[in-house]
């Protein structure tokens, strides 16, 4: 019989982070204590972020210049499957997300149920401290997916999910920045790939919020996703 430790599958952490140097320590740091893999892509950081990884027991990536979200993730995604990932995670490096959610999400892939799992805030009171505005512009969100992408989700723009390496091969980011995660649901949707939603808890603080998406970034979001598709 199988031990745990032979048993449990090769998954990988994948984190994106830009000038995350205040935070990035500290959210690395709980990650290993709980899973050997993690793979960190500084996206051309402005500030001490790739100095912050060196004492840290991760691999450690980096774009010269500043690409995007979209482009850190898929860096890190192809650098895990290359690694032999059998479930690739991403992560946010701004300490919004839980790291004891992630048992709880990879389960729907290494039971077989799904190829990709969704992280949602709005499953439950999951979302702490959220101002009423960014809840408002979320589920905007939602609508606006369901509409133009035809795949039922409860939360859009969540940057916690798992996929197996199946998902992880077969999904492709092509929109460099925020508007990369309406990409992925679009791919999941086309592509066909069994998904399913795990409720997880997101933190909201001042400085996740004045460092994230503003509220009016929304619509040009959308016009990048929108743009994005037609000369793919």
């Amino acid at each position: 019989m199988p031990s745990e430790a032979t048993s449990r599958p090769n998954i990988w952490i994948v984190v994106p982070a830009y000038n995350e140097a205040a935070r990035i320590g500290r959210t690395v740091q709980g990650l290993v204590n709980h899973f050997p893999n993690v793979v960190v892509i500084d996206d051309g950081s402005q500030d001490a972020t790739f100095d912050s990884l060196k004492h840290l027991p991760v691999w450690a990536l980096r774009h010269p210049i500043n690409l995007g979200q979209g482009a850190a993730l898929q860096t890190g995604i192809d650098f895990a499957v290359r690694q032999g990932a059998e479930v690739v995670v991403t992560f946010d490096a701004d300490g919004q997300h839980d790291v004891h959610d992630i048992q709880r999400l990879v389960e729907p892939i290494t039971s077989g149920r799904a190829e990709v799992a969704l992280g949602s805030r709005f499953l439950g009171s999951e979302a702490v401290n959220m101002p009423t505005s960014r809840r408002v512009i979320l589920k905007l969100g939602v609508l606006f997916t369901r509409v133009c992408s035809r795949i039922n989700v409860t939360d859009t723009h969540n940057g916690l999910r798992a996929l197996s390496r199946k998902a992880a091969t077969k999904i492709r980011i092509h929109q460099n920045r925020m508007a990369h995660a309406s990409e992925i649901l679009d791919q999941i949707q086309y592509l066909g790939l069994k998904f399913e939603e795990v409720p997880v808890t997101v933190h909201y603080t001042n400085a996740v919020l004045e460092k994230g998406q503003q509220n009016s970034a929304a619509v040009k979001v959308a016009a990048q996703f929108l743009l994005g598709r037609m000369v793919r």
